[in-house]
């Protein structure tokens, strides 16, 4: 086995000497992300390419020597997926970080993987245009979501990364370099491999440039916060909402101990009556676009009415859309409240979203069985359920995570909707998919990374 000192120099050839660290010199945020169990794991050396070219070299010399490369964007996922989990190469893309076009007439843009979504939704917006993907994290990169075919707070009316993804420039892991798709919205010529790709975690091919749909930007936006006596209460009418007519962008819901949670985090309350808040034991924030201030807030009391129809308490429309927006942002605080509250595991589970009282109250016998608090906030809108556990003994927390996730399963759901399987949820994973669509993905990992150097141990 060949000692990754021996090839040091060689990637200072391809990549430049101001490129390459090594032992000492390696910064320690390389060795984790932002999972909460993840072991951190230094990677032998980093290497910041700065070209399509320098990875394929890159790529192929790791390939000749059997050597681990595991790519990294922001390093903002919360499932391991870029940690290494042995020695090797860390290839990080962040100063492939050019947004190369905004092509008006089309309505793509095209940009390399480093991009950061914050820098993205500023340009596109300066040209009257709009990326609906939202993950909550804006700091972190364009390829990053591809690789995770990262969701979000929008999926309701948008969907999720994979919908707005037109084309990749992407590397083999054995250094050959492919184009797929194009500037175009339909194709029916051979196997998607753009669409393969995407989602697919790093462990089929280092993606570095990324042809993405745009849409024209919305004028407006009005925002609703529905409490409710119960999360069953809530939940139930979100179908209802969808066969209005009128699609919302978000619904989130979030529980009566989530919210107070986040309000002493951020340091602000929701304006609602003390009465009201006294009731209400789940809430939803629903958000509406409209062509006009006056369009989406005619929907918004539309909606309004049908939620009071159907079991709210009462109904909060903010004033301004500003004032909205920072209602929003108390729910984006969520994952930081549960972390701050020492948090040990993190559930992403997918269920139809008509099963999610279902899966809810399984949750809470669980949570019972156990003696164990766990917390549950989401989108609603797309069956999305994130929970969190507090468990410091691992053992009792494989446990419940298992019944979890066989419940998720039994319903139709799957282990992850949006943060990806990474490491952490890698054996969950093998052991809720059928062995026939596993097997099948190994076959398809082999024939992409025929000596497994890509991302080694993630999903599988």
């Amino acid at each position: 086995m060949i000692q990754i000192n021996e090839i040091v120099e060689s990637l200072r050839t391809i990549a430049g000497k101001e490129n390459v660290f090594y032992g000492d010199e390696i910064d320690e945020d390389y060795g984790h992300d932002e999972a909460l169990k993840v072991k951190p794991c230094l990677p032998d050396v980093v290497v910041k390419p700065e070209t399509t070219e320098e990875i394929a070299k890159i790529l192929s010399l790791a390939n000749e020597k059997k050597i681990p490369v595991t790519p990294r964007g922001g390093g903002t996922g919360i499932s391991g997926g870029c940690v290494p989990v042995s020695s090797g190469i860390l290839l990080s893309l962040e100063k492939m970080n050019k947004i190369l076009e905004i092509d008006e007439e089309n309505c793509v843009a095209v940009v390399e993987s480093g991009v950061i979504l914050a820098d993205f939704y500023k340009a596109v917006e300066s040209v009257g245009l709009y990326y609906p993907i939202y993950p909550g994290e804006i700091g972190a990169t364009i390829g990053g979501n591809v690789a995770t075919n990262a969701g979000g707070m929008r999926a309701v009316k948008y969907g999720v990364t994979r919908h707005f993804v037109l084309g990749l420039e992407a590397v083999l892991p054995t250094g050959e370099i492919i184009k797929t798709g194009g500037k175009y919205v339909k194709v029916s010529s051979g196997y998607d491999l753009t669409q393969l790709i995407c989602g697919s975690e790093g462990t089929l091919a280092v993606v570095t440039k990324i042809i993405i749909k745009l849409l024209p930007r919305p004028k407006a936006k009005a925002t609703l916060f529905v409490p409710f006596k119960s999360i069953d209460d809530g939940i139930k009418t979100v179908p209802i909402i969808l066969r209005s007519g009128v699609i919302p962008v978000t619904i989130e819901f979030l529980e009566k101990l989530g919210l107070i949670g986040v309000e002493i985090y951020a340091g602000k309350k929701v304006p609602i009556d003390k009465h009201v808040r006294n009731k209400a034991g789940a809430f939803l924030i629903i958000v509406i676009e409209g062509k006009s201030s006056n369009d989406a807030f005619k929907d918004a009391e539309f909606i309004s009415d049908i939620c009071m129809e159907h079991g709210a308490i009462d109904v909060y429309i903010p004033p301004t859309e500003k004032a909205g927006r920072e209602l929003l942002e108390l729910r984006e605080k969520t994952y930081h409240v549960v972390r701050a509250s020492g948090a040990t595991d993190l559930v992403d589970i997918v269920v139809p979203r008509g099963e999610i009282p279902v899966f809810l109250e399984h949750v809470r016998r669980i949570s019972a069985k156990y003696g164990t608090i766990i917390g549950g906030a989401g989108h609603a809108g797309d069956g999305n359920v994130h929970l969190s556990l507090m468990v410091k003994d691992a053992e009792k927390a494989t446990k419940i995570l298992r019944e979890i996730y066989s419940v998720g399963k039994d319903l139709g759901g799957a282990v992850s909707a949006e943060h990806g399987i990474g490491s952490e949820k890698r054996k969950y994973l093998l052991e809720m998919e059928e062995k026939e669509k596993i097997e099948l993905m190994r076959r398809i990992k082999k024939a992409f990374d025929p000596n497994g150097i890509l991302n080694p141990k993630k999903i599988f």
